[in-house]
C-alpha cells in the first residue's frame, strides 16, 4: 500500500490570521500570526489533558500523545477517534479498558514551548530498549535540510512555530508543525500508527532543541536517529547515549555535531559540494522556545 506524504498547509485559513499593527517607523503594517487554541484529549471516558495547539490534525495529535505517554500500547485496538471542532475535544476510543490512573497521578511539566506535559515516569519504557543499528548516510542530511527549508510551511508565513519531519533516506514522509515541538512529534507518532509506518529505518528531523523529552519520545517511537537545527541539553545527550540513539544537532549549512550514536553514520558527503545556506533560511528552526 502506497502512503501519500503529508505536508504543512500554510494556506489553511483556520491556522493563521492577519493582524494590524505598526513597525519601528510607526507605519501601518499587517502580518500573519499563528492561531493557538485548546484541544482537550479524552481516552474513552477519561479526560487526559488540554493541549495548546494550532488545530490541524487533532486526531493524529491525540493518538500520538497517548501512545508517547504510554497510555496506549501498540497492541491496543483503537476503534475510533472522534473530533468535535465546536467543543475542541477529541476522544480516542479503544476496544478494551485502559488503566491510566497511575499515569495521571504523576505529572511533569517539560521544557517544551506551549508548556509540554509528561505523565508518569518520564524514563518508563527506556530500560532495556534497543534501537536498530540502521546506518544513515550524511549525504541525506543535506538533501533533507534543503527540502525542509524549501517546503511551504506555516513557519515561513508566520514564525512562532516548530516543525518536525519523518524521513526515510532522502524522502520526507510526514512534515508536521505546531507551537510546541512536542505536539509536532506527537502528530508524527499518530500518523505513523494510523498508517502502519515502521520506525526502524526512519530519521526524525526537528527544528527544536534536543531536550530530554524529545529524545525520550523519539526513542520510544523506535526511531534510531534524531536531527535538529538547534542545540542540545545535557540530559538529552545523556539519555541518547543510554539508549544508543544517534543524536545530531546544530545542523546548519555544511555543519552538524553528533554527540551520540556515531556508529550509525556513513560519511559519504563531499562537503565542498554542499552550498552555503541561504541567509533568508538561516533563521528557520532557530529553536528559541
Amino acid at each position: 500500500m502506497t502512503i501519500e506524504p503529508i505536508y504543512p498547509d500554510p494556506k489553511d485559513p483556520r491556522l493563521s490570521r492577519g493582524v494590524e499593527g505598526v513597525d519601528e517607523n510607526g507605519k501601518n503594517k499587517s502580518i500573519s500570526v499563528i492561531e493557538e487554541r485548546p484541544l482537550t484529549i479524552y481516552l474513552n471516558s477519561q479526560e487526559i489533558v488540554t493541549a495548546m495547539t494550532i488545530g490541524d490534525h487533532p486526531e493524529y495529535l491525540a493518538l500520538g500523545f497517548l501512545l508517547n505517554q504510554g497510555m496506549l500500547k501498540e497492541s491496543d485496538r483503537v476503534t475510533g477517534i472522534d473530533f468535535d471542532e465546536e467543543l475542541e475535544v477529541v476522544v480516542v476510543r479503544t476496544a478494551g479498558v485502559t488503566d491510566v490512573e497511575s499515569k495521571l497521578e504523576k505529572k511533569t511539566r517539560t521544557s517544551g514551548c506551549a508548556v509540554g506535559t509528561v505523565f508518569g515516569d518520564m524514563m518508563a519504557g527506556l530500560e532495556g530498549l534497543s534501537l536498530p543499528d540502521t546506518p544513515v548516510h550524511t549525504s541525506t542530511f543535506y538533501e533533507l535540510s534543503y527540502q525542509i527549508n524549501h517546503t511551504p510551511s506555516l513557519y515561513m508565513e508566520t514564525g512562532a512555530i516548530h516543525g518536525t519531519a519523518l524521513c526515510q533516506g532522502r524522502d520526507i514522509l510526514a512534515y508536521m508543525e505546531d507551537v510546541g515541538r512536542h505536539n509536532a512529534v506527537d502528530k508524527i507518532a499518530g500518523w505513523m500508527h494510523q498508517n502502519g509506518v515502521p520506525a526502524s529505518d526512519k530519521v526524525l528531523y526537528t527544528t527544536g532543541r534536543l531536550t530530554s523529552e524529545m529524545v525520550i519520545k523519539t526513542a520510544l517511537m523506535g526511531i534510531p536517529t534524531l536531527i535538529s537545527r538547534s542545540g542540545f541539553t545535557a540530559w538529552g545527550v545523556d539519555i541518547a547515549r543510554q539508549v544508543g540513539l544517534t543524536l545530531i544537532g546544530r545542523m546548519r549549512g555544511k555543519k552538524f555535531t553528533c554527540l551520540s550514536g556515531q556508529h550509525r553514520l556513513v560519511f559519504d558527503q563531499d562537503l565542498s559540494q554542499v552550498p552555503d545556506e541561504e541567509k533568508k533560511l538561516r533563521r528557520k528552526g532557530a529553536g528559541h522556545d
